[in-house]
């Protein structure tokens, strides 16, 4: 892909500027962490069992920790390492919590981490279609993000998506004990695994729903997540919905009082354990209130 700058109707290519070293990279990515992953960070070059993790990071939304790698060399195996990492964690749990508490002063609880979403992401300026075709697994923990840097101080960042046809990595890892244990353990949530318990009305109705919220704004995710899936943009979650057999239930991410509500069909969760984050939740059976509850998930962004 190539990048211009426009200049009194002139188009100047603005070429890339690449990295000379991966430490370059690690430090554009743990002194914006937040603002590029939605994730705290935890530790820089963090060592354990011989093995050495560039940067370990947390995920406030899901509870879990993220392992963040950084490569310049294409030739490298991401689903070797990629698992060797996952059964690292996995096996050294209490190690993990430590840490964190330590470099964050914190209480955190192994209790309070879901490590069944644990994930590793690899980062780099490029991966080779056999790297990408070796993560294209639907529940694979494995992420890859392409990060470019350009004369102009402009830095591209673009996560490696699955393909809808995506497989299951399963059936791969059943004959190999070690990676059957880490795939055991680690679920990767797809919105097929909402769809299991509601009703076919409700399925459709989430499907009507699902449409119309990522058609209010561009780039808008989808991130089905254990209990809810969210709707996610510029790496901030707006809005969360739960299926339920016979009805959906939808949080809105915004303090109460944030939102103009005049017809009163959201109640204040603010005091009230519920899934996801925000005070709004609003109880939905069938499409009667669509146009004026999808007014109020744009008030979120």
């Amino acid at each position: 892909m190539n990048i211009y700058a426009l200049k009194s109707g002139t188009l100047n290519q603005i070429k890339e500027l690449p990295f000379k070293m991966e430490r370059e990279i690690q430090s554009i990515f743990e002194q914006n962490l937040n603002t590029v992953m939605g994730l705290e960070l935890v530790k820089s070059e963090f060592s354990i069992k011989n093995k050495r993790i560039d940067t370990l990071a947390f995920d406030l939304q899901t509870k879990a920790f993220i392992i963040i790698e950084y490569k310049r060399d294409k030739n490298i195996s991401v689903i070797d390492q990629g698992f060797t990492y996952l059964s690292l964690m996995l096996e050294n749990k209490a190690d993990f919590i430590i840490e964190y508490n330590e470099s964050l002063k914190r209480q955190l609880s192994r209790d309070e981490v879901d490590w069944s979403q644990t994930r590793v992401v690899f980062v780099s300026t490029s991966f080779t279609e056999n790297q990408k075709l070796a993560t294209n697994f639907k529940d694979i923990a494995i992420e890859l993000w392409e990060v470019k840097r350009f004369e102009n101080q402009s830095v591209s960042i673009t996560p490696i998506k699955k393909s809808k046809s995506a497989e299951s990595i399963k059936p791969l890892t059943q004959q190999n004990k070690e990676l059957k244990a880490v795939q055991d353990e680690i679920k990767v949530y797809t919105e097929d695994d909402h769809l299991i318990k509601p009703t076919e009305e409700i399925k459709e109705l989430y499907e009507l729903f699902r449409n119309r919220i990522i058609s209010l704004a561009d780039d808008i995710e989808v991130v089905p997540q254990k209990m809810y899936i969210a709707f996610r943009k510029d790496k901030k979650n707006y809005a969360y919905l739960h299926l339920q057999k016979k009805n959906i239930k939808i949080w809105l991410n915004a303090k109460w009082g944030e939102i103009d509500e005049p017809k009163g069909i959201a109640h204040n969760v603010s005091n009230k354990g519920h899934y996801g984050y925000g005070d709004y939740e609003i109880d939905i059976k069938d499409d009667r209130q669509l146009e004026y509850i999808l007014s109020l998930v744009k008030e979120t962004f």
